[in-house]
Order: structure tokens, then sequence, then C-alpha cells
């Protein structure tokens, strides 16, 4: 009789012992899906916003707008060929007119600013 509830013991530890472990497998996802949802938040996420306030801030580009490029350097936009390239007019003796993507122009400031 001993060794029956000895065996029975051993059974229900054994049950005991799976499924807290089927816990812990359920319970590592769930921290595993909540890391990941929070870098989505904290990283993706303002990357968008920048992108979205970039494109808005080039669509309202026009000709007369200062200008600084990603490389640093400022100039005026003289005009805008199509959606992609502006003709950029740097320094002050009006000889270097140079035609440049939109995406190289980090930051505009409108005449009136």
């Amino acid at each position: 009789m001993g060794i029956l509830l000895e065996a029975a013991g051993t059974q229900a530890g054994a049950d005991g012992a799976a499924t807290a472990g089927s816990i812990g497998l359920v319970g590592m996802i769930v921290i595993y899906a909540v890391i990941i949802g929070a870098m989505w938040f904290f990283l993706m996420r303002p990357q968008n916003k920048e992108k979205k306030r970039v494109a808005a801030m080039l669509s309202t580009l026009a000709e007369g707008d200062s200008v600084q490029t990603t490389s640093g350097f400022f100039g005026t936009v003289i005009s805008i060929v199509d959606n992609d390239t502006v003709i950029v007019e740097f320094g002050n003796n009006k000889n270097c007119r140079i035609p440049m993507e939109k995406a190289a122009i980090c930051k505009v400031e409108k005449p009136g600013e």
C-alpha cells in the first residue's frame, strides 16, 4: 500500500511540474510580446513621425526659400524642376547653382520667418 501511495505522489508531482513549465512558457511568450511592443512604440513610432514631418516640410518647399542641405550648406531655392529635383543657389556671387534632390534638404526657412 505504501508503494502505491508513493507512486501516486510522484505522479501528481510530475503533473504539477509539467503544468508549471507550460505556464512558464506562456509567460515568456507574453513577456517577449510586451518587449517587442515597447520597442516598436519607443523606436519605430517616433521615426515614422519624423518621416511624415520631413515629407510635409518638403511638400511646402517653394522658390525663394532658404534651405540647409544634409551636408551643411546653406542656399536659396531658385527653381523647382520636378517632384524630386530643385535648383539651389549657394553663396553671394550668384554663380553657384546646383541641381539637387529634395531628399538632400534637411531644413527649410521661409523668407518671412
